[in-house]
């Protein structure tokens, strides 16, 4: 019986989680700048979920859960592939506001989940499932053979995927090497961001000094990104139904809960062990977000 299974984190190429990934045949998608969820059959019924929870009617994830209850194809499809987990894009507004209107509120499926295998398909295996019942899902923008980072950093300028005509590109590229698991044994996609949101931080707070920082200004500026603070600024937003300022302590205490839980490991490996003042670098990471998006508060 299939149940809600969290999607794994995507790392940032070059760190050691994905160390290797670009060796061998892989493949490139555009990454959307929406909310991620999923879709599965349980008990005879289509569930669905968000990153985090499984969702219901009283809490849908900005209409994804009343969405899914509609969509015939995704009962007939999980109805025929019960083991299987989709894994995708809900298009709701969050960072990007470019997409073209005919884009929104649609599952855009990413990846596929096998329970009965305990691993993900391959997309040559997965895309011709979605195609015969009729699903939305990412195609990759290139495969590629042996990778550098110049040539996974020029994929950046061809996410136009659903981005209105000269309205720039994407959030970025994901890697995937269907063939490759890393040093610790375990399948993990790569990620490479757009540089727009370090360069609009660059312009508002003017270029960093080099010397004299400790540990915690270091991984604040490494890891504490303007992307991050606006994508949960916009997931509050969405689930509340507006923005208030009454809001702004679930901000800081949702960025501070994502910078250590999902990034405190690759802070660790990075900066070898560092010792660190958690209750100074909880302030470091508030003042960011208060200076970062001073018009929220």
């Amino acid at each position: 019986m299939s149940e809600f299974h969290k999607y794994m984190h995507l790392e940032r190429f070059g760190t050691t989680e994905v160390e290797g990934i670009q060796d061998g045949h892989t493949y490139v998608f555009p990454k959307l700048d929406g909310t991620n969820a999923s879709v599965w059959m349980q008990d005879g019924q289509v569930k669905a979920g968000s990153r985090n929870r499984e969702l219901s009617a009283e809490a849908d994830n900005a209409g994804f859960y009343a969405w899914v209850q509609q969509q015939a194809n995704l009962k007939l499809f999980l109805s025929t592939y019960p083991m299987l987990t989709l894994y995708g894009e809900w298009l709701v507004p969050h960072s990007l506001k470019t997409y073209r209107e005919d884009a929104w509120r649609k599952f855009y499926i990413f990846d596929v989940y096998d329970h009965s295998t305990g691993a993900f398909l391959h997309y040559e295996t997965y895309r011709t499932l979605l195609a015969a019942d009729g699903l939305e899902y990412l195609a990759p923008l290139v495969t590629m053979r042996n990778g550098t980072l110049e040539n996974f950093l020029a994929c950046l300028d061809k996410n136009t995927v659903l981005i209105k005509d000269g309205e720039g590109v994407g959030e970025g590229i994901v890697i995937k090497n269907y063939q490759w698991q890393n040093k610790f044994g375990r399948v993990t996609w790569a990620k490479l961001i757009t540089n727009s949101f370090r360069e609009q931080h660059i312009k508002e707070m003017g270029a960093p000094e080099v010397g004299g920082k400790i540990i915690e200004e270091t991984i604040v500026e490494e890891f504490v990104t303007e992307h991050l603070m606006r994508k949960v600024y916009s997931k509050i937003a969405l689930e509340k139904g507006d923005w208030q300022s009454k809001y702004i302590p679930q901000l800081l205490n949702t960025v501070w809960y994502d910078l250590i839980t999902e990034e405190i490991w690759e802070i660790l490996k990075k900066h070898k062990n560092p010792t660190i003042s958690f209750g100074t670098l909880n302030r470091l990471t508030i003042q960011k977000v208060k200076a970062t998006m001073g018009e929220v508060f």
